[in-house]
């Protein structure tokens, strides 16, 4: 099960620091001056073989000069009540602030799990300033440096121990593939789903971020069955201004989380922008199956050429994953949806399939025998056999003699022989290379 954390604490602590170390990536923008995060970013972590999305808040203030400080307040607030574990983020050497001691009661009254980590303790003498903080009732204090990464072991132990447990309900769906339909606002999720549907399920008007929430919905029809999950549109971050507007991209986030197919819905109008290659990114680092939409296909001017070069032009935006069915639709004169609905029960399949070793190995070998992979340094790596792994995504494991020699152009060449020979289309594709 995934799980969301949420890294809250008053202006320039290290917030983004420490999130940038957790996503593997210089996402977030760190400056010494206070307050140069205002709006959330969001990514993906894992420790010992968890993962969890992280998001990272703005300072925490009051009573101060910023134009941006109830708002940042307000969403710092959100961000707590949905998360399932709050980071709290305090700094050694200016102790316990009178913002920390807000933050820390705002905390106790959310009766969330919250780790407490101090920041910026960067050598032996400093870890005397981090017991201080003990006096703020929250438990055990980590004494970390985000900028080195000295202690964050300790911290992600006790982050992933506090995450909830994946406890099995009695879902009458259960088993059922998840289908979330994401996209921007106003590219027409809401009116695919009642097309779907057949039946006014979600509003729709002309405004942008009239649905707020991530609604489910059992379908049943022409011999396919799933849950189709409506999310709200995701904005560019510089652009999520209401607080509810922000509580809706998180629900959003969590669908993608949740589901096992994401069709992602863009205007053919405007070709895919910025944004939507966010989101995309988003549903790979989730390891999701993926359908792309190109909807409002009747209002771009065409001729006998304009699909096929919109068409490459799109895959050539994906790769290297432009393995990705791609339906051009019209919700609202009904064009191509009963498409939709073949391209996701095919990812769906292709998605949950599992593949027989005795196949693998009988495919694989051959193409890995002709084309070994490249010697290091005068050692040459003998692929011994290929499994599949049981994951919910398609994961495959090469035992092989030296899987340290084994590079990413090497992996990358394995996937396309996967993908070459079985019924991947649509899926990410996880290539371990094990020690045997």
């Amino acid at each position: 099960m995934n799980g969301l954390v949420a890294i809250v604490g008053r202006p320039n602590v290290g917030k983004s620091t420490l999130f940038n170390r957790l996503v593997g990536m210089r996402q977030a923008i760190v400056d010494d001056t206070a307050g140069v995060t205002r709006d959330r970013h969001y990514g993906r972590s894992d420790w010992n073989g968890r993962e969890f999305s992280v998001v990272d808040t703005g300072g925490y203030t009051s009573n101060s000069e910023d134009v941006f400080e109830s708002a940042i307040r307000r969403q710092v607030q959100i961000a707590i009540d949905e998360a399932d574990v709050i980071l709290f983020m305090v700094e050694a050497a200016t102790g316990i602030t009178d913002y920390d001691a807000e933050i820390a009661d705002v905390l106790r009254r959310s009766r969330k799990p919250v780790v407490l980590c101090v920041n910026k303790v960067d050598s032996g003498e400093k870890m005397y300033d981090t017991y201080e903080f003990y006096s703020l009732g929250l438990g055990e204090v980590y004494a970390i440096s985000a900028a080195n990464g000295s202690g964050t072991g300790d911290l992600l132990d006790a982050v992933v121990k506090a995450l909830p447990e994946d406890v099995p309900t009695e879902d009458p769906y259960a088993g059922l593939p998840r289908v979330a339909i994401v996209g921007k606002p106003n590219v027409g999720k809401s009116s695919i789903t009642n097309a779907l549907l057949g039946e006014e399920r979600n509003i729709v008007t002309p405004v942008a971020g009239t649905t707020r929430d991530s609604i489910e919905t059992h379908y049943n029809k022409f011999g396919h069955e799933f849950m189709l999950v409506d999310t709200a549109g995701i904005r560019k971050k510089a652009k999520v201004e209401e607080d509810l507007e922000f509580y809706s991209v998180m629900r959003s986030i969590r669908a993608i989380e949740h589901s096992d197919v994401c069709v992602l819905m863009i205007d053919a109008t405007t070709g895919m922008e910025a944004q939507d290659m966010n989101i995309f990114n988003l549903i790979l680092r989730n390891r999701k199956g993926c359908v792309i939409v190109v909807n409002k296909w009747d209002l771009f001017i065409k001729d006998s050429s304009t699909l096929n070069e919109y068409t490459k032009s799109l895959r050539s935006r994906l790769a290297p994953f432009d393995d990705v069915p791609i339906i051009f639709t019209s919700v609202v004169k009904m064009q191509r949806i009963q498409d939709v609905l073949d391209a996701v029960a095919e990812v769906s399949a292709n998605y949950s399939q599992k593949i027989p070793t005795a196949r693998l190995n009988e495919v694989m070998l051959p193409i890995i025998e002709e084309t070994p992979p490249p010697a290091w340094k005068g050692k040459y790596v003998k692929v011994k056999y290929v499994t599949q792994l049981p994951t919910r995504f398609p994961a495959f494991a090469f035992f092989c003699n030296l899987p340290q020699y084994i590079k990413e152009p090497y992996k990358r060449f394995l996937e396309n022989q996967l993908r070459r020979n079985f019924r991947l289309t649509g899926c990410p594709v996880q290539i371990y290379c094990r020690q045997k």
